[in-house]
């Protein structure tokens, strides 16, 4: 236990065995929502405590809670210490109750978080705020650099949005004739496995931050993060195109959806191996999976996804399928080698 001034002290728990500890973050977190988020929908307990808990399985994590005086949960944080990529940075999830924020109850659990990534051997503090909001604003006072632009955009689910998809799919089809589509629920069926490792790969080519390094993928990693994300309680659908002659998968699309998220889909991941560029699969394949929406058993009424503000063709993409924009977010990285500001 840290004991920060007369009215603040930093725990560390586990969220696998305190529930009590672990129920105030995801609370203080959906009360900050509207304000820190405003225009994405808020975690789910479920998917909340699957986050906290193992994350994606990709990193080891620790957490950490807040209380005052009288013992009532005051703020806390995640902390994300990557091990296979990056491993010269930490992550950081850092949450203050919005009644006790402009406290220094941030700012407090800031230095101690910091604290812990250098035992750590991390050089950087790395987390992401929305750009008008509260946490930027604190990211900035705090010594943070800011990252490139990731623009939120999100499709309402419309009644005209059946005839502009058949529009797109007809002109997108003569420059994919040697191409098939299939798709499938769930985890990625064996055969397909490596494919789709090589798919995610292939993301490494995505505008990035500098210095931070892209996921390397094999089998066992993909296996591990759709078990990760079926434990949350998230549903995945997958897209993929196929090349007819040698039967390789070459572009992919995924959304995730959550029944206790009603009426929210969230676009993950598209994209195209680089020899298989220019035939508008990335397009192909969004289509496709908008189009299988009533399929899936559960209402999208509405769906959010993000791009670099660089990545121009996806934009594109995004912009032809009817998405619009919603806010705009940043990565922001602490320099942990200089002393932060105000300290």
């Amino acid at each position: 236990m840290t004991r920060l001034d007369a009215c603040v002290r930093i725990e560390q728990f586990d969220p696998s065995a305190d529930s009590q500890s672990l129920r105030a973050c995801f609370e203080m977190t959906s009360d900050g929502w509207p304000i820190d988020h405003p225009d994405t929908p808020p975690w789910s307990l479920r998917s909340f405590t699957g986050k906290w808990i193992s994350g994606f399985g990709i990193s080891p994590q620790r957490c950490w809670i807040a209380t005052d005086d009288s013992g009532s949960a005051v703020g806390g944080y995640l902390l994300r210490l990557p091990e296979k990529e990056n491993a010269d940075r930490a992550g950081c999830e850092l949450v203050v109750a919005p009644s006790r924020r402009r406290s220094g109850i941030g700012t407090a659990l800031l230095r101690h978080c910091a604290e812990e990534a250098r035992k750590a051997k991390r050089s950087w503090l790395r987390s992401h705020a929305d750009d008008a909001s509260p946490g930027a604003s604190f990211a900035a006072a705090s010594g943070a650099r800011p990252g490139i632009t990731d623009v939120q955009r999100v499709l309402a689910i419309g009644p005209g949005l059946p005839d502009r998809l058949a529009a797109l799919r007809r002109s997108a089809e003569p420059h994919a004739a040697g191409y098939s589509l299939l798709s499938w629920s769930g985890v990625a069926p064996d055969e397909h496995l490596d494919d789709v490792a090589r798919l995610n790969s292939a993301m490494a080519d995505a505008p990035r931050d500098d210095g931070v390094q892209p996921t390397v993928w094999d089998a066992d990693r993909v296996r591990q993060v759709e078990q990760e994300i079926a434990d949350h309680g998230v549903r995945t659908d997958t897209v993929v195109a196929r090349d007819r002659g040698t039967g390789e998968i070459v572009a992919l699309t995924e959304i995730c959806t959550e029944a206790d998220v009603p009426g929210w889909a969230f676009q993950m991941d598209t994209v195209v191996l680089p020899a298989h560029r220019g035939h508008r699969l990335g397009l192909l394949v969004k289509v496709a999976m908008l189009e299988s929406l009533p399929d899936l058993g559960v209402p999208v009424e509405r769906i959010v996804t993000g791009n670099a503000g660089s990545n121009k063709y996806m934009i594109a993409i995004n912009e032809q399928l009817g998405f619009e924009v919603a806010s705009t977010h940043r990565s922001w990285e602490l320099d942990l080698t200089e002393p932060l500001a105000g300290a």
